[in-house]
């Protein structure tokens, strides 16, 4: 399929499409929508920018208008952000569709959300928390719901909301269609989609277009107390449009994002301490670019699907390889380029390792001109393995190796020796 008008769709939802631009169907969407129209279960394999929320929005709403029991179609995302792009989704196609589209997550009032439940809606987008306070109040019916949609499997996994997902699922009809969207397939979500799937079919577009091919990778190593003057030196010389900045904590996005205030860059942070409504506001202006540096943990940059990031800055090495490709993945949309520079050490290395052979590439080492590093890098690498041969080096080296033997087996570990 080359363009949206051979999917069948009706006219009200190409008269949508229409209005909004959109005329050729990503990858993700010309191999999902046939087959999810034709009313089959299947896993789509794609990162968030690759224009999958369509994939599954527009078959739903291709039912409609229809009749039978409420709510008819259940998405679930794992956090408030994703949640609400989702649902703009829906009322941006579903324009001119009689749909009544609902969201719900924690961190919002819950009875405004039960007026909402009682007066009818015919698709709900949740988070799976406050999907379960709803189930527990019975203030939702999930008996008529004939298509269920797992966006960003992979993460409400890594989040820790499989029991909620299991008993989300126990609570809609068995004789359902179901897709499972996700960043990865690992054993968890095949064993995920073997429970819940009927025969279904797999659709996925190679990771190595939006990782590789369009962003500009570099690694920066550095001492670890250089990290923050370094950040600036790269923020002076790179000048971005807008930067997502991720660190591994909370605490450290607050420090990090006061620091940068104090050296004039205009910068909020962002992570799961914050209420609903900082967050939504930090967001928008994020999104008007007031706010050009957003300091974020992992899981609050989650779902964030704003087209116009120009660099995202590794401050913190993610200690798993596969939170790097959904980091970088934030950039580089919607047929742009991108940057995505990591700031590292030498106790970094065997993260490093690991991001490269997920990327299948070697990542490009660069030093800043001008700046006075303290130590090169073969001589910061030295010393994070053994300073003088003590016991306390060698345990550490051991510890490294057996990371790597877990992580990557035998050969790897051959490798590094």
């Amino acid at each position: 399929m080359s363009q949206f008008d051979g999917f069948g769709l009706s006219p009200s939802l190409q008269k949508a499409l229409a209005e909004v631009g959109y005329t050729t169907p990503t990858a993700i969407q010309a191999q999902a929508i046939p087959l999810a129209l034709n009313g089959k279960d299947l896993i789509g394999c794609a990162q968030t920018g690759t224009g999958k929320t369509a994939a599954f929005a527009l078959p739903i709403l291709q039912r409609f208008p229809d009749t039978g029991p409420r709510p008819r179609a259940l998405i679930l995302a794992p956090t408030r952000e994703l949640a609400c792009q989702i649902e703009a989704s829906f009322r941006c196609y579903g324009k001119y569709v009689a749909a009544r589209v609902c969201v719900l997550y924690g961190g919002a009032g819950i009875k405004p959300q039960i007026q909402q439940l009682a007066q009818g809606v015919d698709i709900i987008v949740a988070t799976p928390g406050r999907l379960m306070d709803h189930l527990e109040r019975r203030s939702v019916d999930l008996s008529g719901v004939q298509v269920l949609v797992l966006d960003e499997a992979d993460r409400m996994l890594d989040m820790g909301f499989e029991p909620q997902v299991r008993a989300i699922v126990r609570a809609v009809p068995q004789e359902r269609q179901t897709m499972l969207f996700s960043a990865t397939v690992p054993p968890a979500i095949l064993q995920l989609a073997q429970r819940y799937l009927r025969a279904p079919e797999q659709v996925a577009v190679e990771r190595s277009g939006a990782t590789v091919e369009t962003v500009d990778q570099v690694i920066h190593m550095v001492a670890p107390r250089q990290k923050t003057d370094l950040l600036v030196r790269l923020l002076e010389r790179e000048q971005p449009a807008t930067a997502l900045i991720f660190t591994r904590t909370r605490r450290g996005a607050d420090q990090l994002a006061r620091l940068l205030r104090r050296k004039g860059f205009g910068t909020e942070a962002m992570h799961g301490d914050l209420t609903q409504s900082q967050r939504d506001r930090i967001i928008k202006g994020f999104r008007t670019r007031r706010v050009k540096l957003l300091v974020a943990t992992d899981v609050a940059a989650r779902g964030l699907d704003i087209p116009h990031i120009s660099h995202v800055i590794n401050y913190d090495v993610p200690e798993n390889a596969e939170d790097y490709v959904h980091r970088i993945g934030r950039t580089a949309r919607a047929q742009r380029t991108g940057v995505a520079i990591t700031l590292a050490s030498a106790k970094d290395e065997a993260a490093l390792a690991g991001i490269e052979r997920l990327v299948a590439q070697s990542i490009r080492r660069e030093r800043l001109d001008g700046f006075e590093y303290e130590h090169d890098t073969s001589h910061i690498t030295a010393q994070a393995r053994g300073h003088g041969g003590g016991g306390r080096n060698t345990r550490r080296t051991d510890a490294i190796l057996a990371y790597l033997d877990r992580r990557y087996g035998a050969a790897a570990r051959a490798a590094r020796t």
